[in-house]
């Protein structure tokens, strides 16, 4: 029998706060953490909102040599993995460093790489900075926290797109299953909202252009516009429950099991049968039934095209009974964090389970005949949760699914 695997730890850095007691009063309060864009001039760009990281100071985490010769994403994925591990209370003075591993699913800072271009064409290639590769190569997320850490179990970086953070819970969960580790700490952490990231999706359409940011982000909603972009990352700890057991820990949930699909459809385009095909997977893979999901929290971005995907989708796996199931999207709150939003969507599904709440789908106001589901609209509502399916659809067609459950010592 494959080992279960349970979470014993959470680690946030959001729009909505840099811990995670801020991050759940944040989702489960329906407060906004989109706003104007403050780190650059936006006068010229058509996107002038996002869900910006603010107040975060990386020498709380780490020595201040280390943060300066590391990207953002980076920072946030230090923070949020020791905040990880301090919740789980996990001393890893104690622990064989040869089982605890890091898989984390990020971009990178590879849009550094852009003013590192202008450095080089004005001031010449002796100029480009020096530590470049330490700062944008998306394996160093990773390699940077296990360095923190003294992990020395396995250490992957993951991208898959969208599907990111909830594709590097899959694989964590597989590699404690196969036995190449007791311990991983797992998750995504992104750092979207830059001048070149906002020029180029904001110039494919794929961005709000709504400049009002109570209205910028409406996932399920007839008015939508389209995603807006968030930093962060959210870490968990995960363990075969074996090892928990062993050091005594605190069972917050059991990470059940997680399911893929690829559209083979399109670059741009979600296909909802396959979206379908990694929910049914993931459910298949956790011995769950339909009939058992009391709670999905939805990959909801605020595009036309993937919020009517995602609900037939959803029809499509649950049948009549799509219509009592609760859905609700915490990007309505946080924008889109790309590679991280999978984990932190995550982290929001292991508090719902254990606090009997549901974060609401804020910004609904007006319905739209193809999404026609329970959006949990506008306020967060009072309800018991076993087990959550959490979607995480990436654009070009890379989908993973995992399903979250309440932990139950049989």
């Amino acid at each position: 029998m494959p080992a279960r695997v349970v979470i014993t730890g959470l680690g946030a850095i959001t729009p909505l706060g840099l811990n995670v007691e801020d991050f759940w009063h944040g989702l489960v309060a329906g407060r906004l953490g989109i706003g104007p864009i403050t780190r650059f001039d936006t006068s010229k760009f058509p996107v002038k909102v996002a869900g910006e990281v603010r107040g975060f100071e990386p020498t709380n985490y780490m020595p201040i040599k280390r943060a300066d010769r590391i990207a953002a994403c980076t920072q946030y994925a230090i923070a949020a993995a020791k905040m990880a591990a301090r919740s789980a209370r996990l001393d890893l003075e104690k622990e064989n460093r040869q089982r605890v591993g890091v898989v984390i699913a990020t971009s990178g800072g590879m849009i550094l790489l852009a003013d590192q271009g202008e450095v080089l064409k004005n001031r010449g290639p002796m100029r480009i900075d020096p530590l470049l590769l330490s700062k944008v190569a998306p394996s160093m997320v990773s390699t940077q926290v296990g360095l923190e850490l003294g992990a020395k179990g396995p250490n992957s970086t993951i991208n898959s797109a969208c599907a990111s953070g909830s594709d590097a819970l899959g694989q964590a969960l597989n590699l404690l299953r196969l036995g190449h580790a007791d311990v991983i700490i797992a998750g995504g952490a992104e750092q979207q909202v830059t001048p070149m990231s906002i020029a180029i999706t904001g110039i494919l359409g794929a961005l709000s252009r709504e400049p009002d940011p109570a209205k910028a982000c409406r996932p399920f909603d007839l008015n939508r516009k389209g995603m807006v972009f968030g930093d962060g990352a959210g870490l968990l700890v995960l363990e075969t429950l074996e090892h928990a057991r062993a050091r005594g820990a605190e069972i917050l949930a059991e990470l059940a099991g997680a399911g893929w699909s690829f559209d083979a459809f399109s670059e741009t385009a979600p296909d909802a049968e396959q979206q379908a095909a990694a929910m049914a997977s993931a459910l298949r893979d956790a011995v769950v039934a339909p009939a058992e999901v009391d709670y999905i929290n939805a990959h909801g971005t605020g595009t036309k095209l993937n919020d009517a995907a995602e609900t037939r989708a959803i029809k499509m796996v649950f049948g009549e009974r799509a219509y009592r199931v609760s859905v609700s999207s915490n990007k309505s709150m946080l924008g889109h964090l790309a590679c991280a939003a999978g984990s932190i969507e995550a982290v929001a599904s292991v508090l719902t389970i254990q606090n009997g709440l549901l974060p609401p789908t804020i910004n609904y106001e007006t319905p739209d005949p193809e999404c026609d589901l329970d959006y949990v609209p506008n306020h967060a509502r009072p309800q018991a949760v076993s087990v959550c399916l959490s979607n995480s659809f990436g654009m070009g067609g890379q989908n993973c699914c995992i399903v979250i459950r309440k932990f139950s010592g049989g």
